[in-house]
This record gives C-alpha cells, sequence and structure tokens, in this order.
C-alpha cells in the first residue's frame, strides 16, 4: 500500500496527510478551498481538482470532513468515491458522523468491490499534529489490518471495535464522557475563581487525584490564559453531541449530562462562538 487519497484539509487533516507523507506514503489531496492545502502541497503533496481524481488509482482513500451531509457528498453519486475508487481500494471514513451512515457506506462499497472502515479519531489539533491519535475503527478486521500502516502513521491508540459502524459507536461514548468532563472542568475553574481560589494552583492540586483528567490537562491551561482559538470547533462538538444523543434515544437511553451540556454549548453558537474551542464552555459561565 503506497498511494493514498486524502479528502479534508482542515484543522487534524491537515496534520494527519503531514505524517502519512513523512511515513513515505505518496498523497493526492483534495478540499473545497484550494488554498487550505497550499502549504501541503508545496511539502509534497499532490492537488486533485475533484473528489473522482483524488479517488481513482489509489490504494487508500481517507476522508475527515465536516457533517454527515459532507460524507454523503463525498461517498455517494456518480462522481463520489464509491463510483470512483479501483475495486479493491481501502476507504476510510475518519469523519466523526452516524453509525447508521458507516454501514450504509460499508455495504455500498462491498457491491463496488471495496473495503470500507468506520475510523473516526480522538485527540485534536495536538494528537494529529504529533502522530498520536486514538483511532477506532469499524468493518472486517482483515481489513483493520491490512490498513494499519496507515493507522500507525497517524496514531498510537489504535482498536479494532467490530463490525461496520462500531467505530462511530465507540466515538459517541468518547464525546459523551468528553461532554461531562469538560463542563465539569469549566465548573471547577468557575467555582475556584468564585471562592477566591488562585484557579491554576487548583488545577495543580487536584490534576494528580481521582479528578486528573485528560480535559483538566488539555483545556484549563488554555482557559488560564484565555486561549479560546479551536483545538476543535465548538460547531463541530455539537454535531457529535446530537449524533450521539440521537443514537441514545434509538437505544433507548436517556443521557441527562449529555443533553444538558449540548444546550449549553447550543447556546453559546446562537451567540456566533461556535468557530471557538471547545474550552469556551467556560464563557457560558460568565468567567
Amino acid at each position: 500500500m503506497k498511494k493514498v487519497g486524502f479528502i479534508g484539509i482542515g484543522i487534524m487533516g491537515k496534520s494527519m496527510v503531514r505524517n502519512l507523507m513523512k511515513a513515505g506514503f505518496e498523497v493526492a489531496v483534495y478540499t473545497r478551498t484550494k488554498e487550505k492545502a497550499e502549504d501541503v502541497i508545496a511539502e509534497g503533496a499532490v492537488w486533485c481538482e475533484d473528489v473522482k481524481t483524488c479517488a481513482a488509482g489509489r490504494d487508500a482513500v481517507i476522508t475527515i470532513v465536516g457533517y454527515p451531509k459532507d460524507v454523503e457528498e463525498v461517498y455517494f453519486g456518480d462522481d463520489g468515491i464509491i463510483a470512483s475508487a479501483d475495486p479493491g481500494t481501502f476507504l476510510i471514513d475518519m469523519t466523526t458522523t452516524s453509525p447508521k451512515l458507516a454501514v450504509r457506506i460499508y455495504e455500498d462499497a462491498a457491491k463496488a468491490g471495496l473495503k470500507a472502515l468506520d475510523a473516526p479519531v480522538t485527540g485534536g489539533d495536538t494528537g494529529a499534529r504529533e502522530g498520536t491519535l486514538t483511532i477506532l475503527a469499524g468493518g472486517d478486521e482483515a481489513d483493520f489490518n491490512a490498513c494499519m500502516p496507515l493507522f500507525e502513521a497517524m496514531g498510537k491508540n489504535i482498536k479494532y471495535e467490530g463490525k461496520a459502524g462500531n467505530g462511530q459507536h465507540t466515538k459517541m461514548c468518547n464525546q459523551i464522557a468528553i461532554a461531562g468532563a469538560i463542563s465539569g472542568v469549566c465548573e471547577a475553574m468557575v467555582y475556584a475563581k468564585a471562592t477566591g481560589l488562585d484557579v491554576g494552583q487548583m488545577v495543580d492540586s487536584i490534576g494528580t487525584g481521582a479528578a486528573g483528567s485528560a480535559q483538566l490537562k488539555t483545556v484549563a491551561p488554555r482557559i488560564l490564559v484565555g486561549d479560546f482559538d479551536p483545538g476543535f470547533f465548538i460547531r463541530h462538538f455539537i454535531k457529535d453531541m446530537k449524533l450521539a444523543s440521537e443514537e441514545a434515544e434509538n437505544a433507548g437511553v436517556h443521557l441527562g449530562v449529555l443533553d444538558y451540556v449540548l444546550s449549553m454549548y447550543e447556546d453559546m453558537e446562537a451567540q456566533g462562538k461556535g468557530s471557538l474551542g471547545t474550552q469556551a464552555l467556560v464563557q457560558y459561565y460568565q468567567w
């Protein structure tokens, strides 16, 4: 496996392309706005004018786009990935999207002689840059194993979760857990500030105990210095939480914390803050 098509050059996708090239893969790229890919093109990625060209003649095609509608747009239709990729190509969707959509891609790909995996990631911009992403894959295990060199170029914690759609279901669990954790971090910091504590010292004090978490470690320092730039956009987290809430409802469970945190983020998006990072939730509390 050598030739890779990569569709979606956002905050994470750009770093993932760089790591694939560092690992020796020939990477062809496509994104809606070419300007967003100019730097990786200058570094050796091959620009393609459309999805069809990016998918044809590759050993694998990787996608990490914004929303389920974007996934549908690039995979389906006469000029989509499934219609354009050569038989035997591995299709790896690393977008966080609907488990049902992942199953649909898997089934349609199989009919076309293609091998599809849903492999959403977690780890944010830092994990993408450092090649330490967690990758959660669903699909056929033989296909997962065949794609391991690709995954190893982009991540460290690489897990096979079972049948098609299970990668997305596992990512839903991840986002559910983050929703509670990040709101807990923000509330602890707001409480500390309101009661006159040194907030930075408080974070250091509780960070090594039972309250320690990846969210406390990564978002609290950004909040302390007023850095609300996106490692992960609020608007994308809203999309993920909505998917998780819908899947939970379909499974017959009610997730109160998730739905409450979702409502807070939706209020922030309504205030025009959807392009801030998820750590900006602290602003909901008038930090």
